[in-house]
């Protein structure tokens, strides 16, 4: 192929078919019809220019214009309320579902890792002579100290959108960053114990324990459990590029990363109760087995979401991926 007349006697054609892209105006019929033809030249030109003879800036150029050509002829799919019903409703409590022999592991060992820390902390004052001075621990752990106060230091308003912007985002890094083989999450996930073991441990060896999970317990269940399945998941994303199973590992990478980000907006949403919790709930006047009782409510009713409809859901097929019709094909493997 003598690409330059290859070029003269086609650019004609291109040039009109970026001029009926560009045109602001609703396209006639006639002008309509002229663009699917037009496309479908252009892509068989971009072919034969593949195949025969590939040059780098005239194949960019052409394939900018058969991707644009298409979406002017299939159209832009939009999102609906449909759409929002189906990932509430069936693909993100499927995901959770699904990840469920990650993160429930995940929790159970985070939260003895939490405990074991409290109690060392709590039971040696040489380790807790290493975390602060005695008078900024009392100032942390007196009637009216900072851990109670925390609590209700800002209006709840700002300090529930504070707390929420927080969570989503150590959330959301947990399931980003379990792509470098889950190493970063098992070091935010150790961070978020400790602060937990350290209030915890604080707590007991002032005598205080039961103020501290009066006060963490209501908004605390829904919060960690909303951690734990976005580490679970994090590090299953991990293994994932260790040990894709049957699938090529680039496949496998694609729809577990899409169903961790999909699940990241399904957690911002969950860690949005709990910051509303953590705002209005933890620092009111009701009394201490109301507001523990409120967090109960809300955690059970979160795993029966995920247990009952995401179950359901899961059982049916649903992965948490994208539909089918929106996913790249994919070419059979064996197993």
């Amino acid at each position: 192929m003598d690409l330059d007349v290859f070029v003269s006697a086609h650019r004609a054609e291109w040039d009109r078919l970026d001029t009926l892209l560009r045109r602001q105006r609703r396209l006639t019929g006639a002008e309509a019809d002229e663009l699917v033809v037009l496309y479908q030249r252009t892509a068989t030109h971009l072919s034969l220019i593949q195949s025969a003879a590939p040059d780098p800036q005239l194949t960019g150029r052409l394939s900018q214009l058969v991707a644009r050509a298409r979406g002017a002829v299939t159209g832009a799919r939009r999102a609906s309320w449909r759409d929002v019903t189906h990932f509430l409703s069936h693909s993100f409590p499927a995901a959770v579902y699904r990840a469920r022999h990650w993160w429930v592991p995940t929790a159970l060992l985070s939260t003895a890792v939490a405990a074991l820390l409290g109690w060392w902390i709590g039971t040696h004052p040489e380790v807790q002579a290493s975390i602060a001075a005695p008078g900024e621990l009392r100032e942390l752990t007196r009637p009216g100290g900072q851990y109670e106060t925390y609590y209700s230091s800002n209006p709840a308003a700002s300090f529930a959108a504070q707390v929420w912007t927080n969570n989503a985002w150590a959330a959301a890094l947990c399931l980003i960053l379990g792509v470098f083989l889950g190493l970063p999450v098992i070091w935010i996930l150790f961070q978020n114990m400790l602060n937990l073991g350290i209030g915890f441990g604080l707590m007991a060896s002032a005598g205080r324990l039961d103020i501290f999970l009066g006060l963490v317990l209501p908004h605390g269940l829904l919060e960690l459990t909303a951690v734990f399945v976005a580490a679970g998941t994090g590090l299953r994303l991990g293994w994932t590029l260790i040990d894709p199973g049957p699938r090529l590992r680039r496949r496998a990478l694609a729809e577990e990363g899409r169903a961790a980000l999909a699940m990241a907006i399904g957690l911002a949403l969950v860690l949005f109760v709990s910051g509303a919790i953590e705002g209005f709930v933890t620092p009111s006047g009701l009394p201490t087995w109301a507001r523990i009782s409120i967090g109960v409510v809300a955690e059970l009713l979160f795993l029966v979401y995920v247990y009952v409809v995401g179950g359901r859901a899961a059982r049916a097929g649903e992965t948490g991926d994208l539909e089918a019709a929106e996913r790249s094909a994919a070419v059979p493997t064996a197993a």
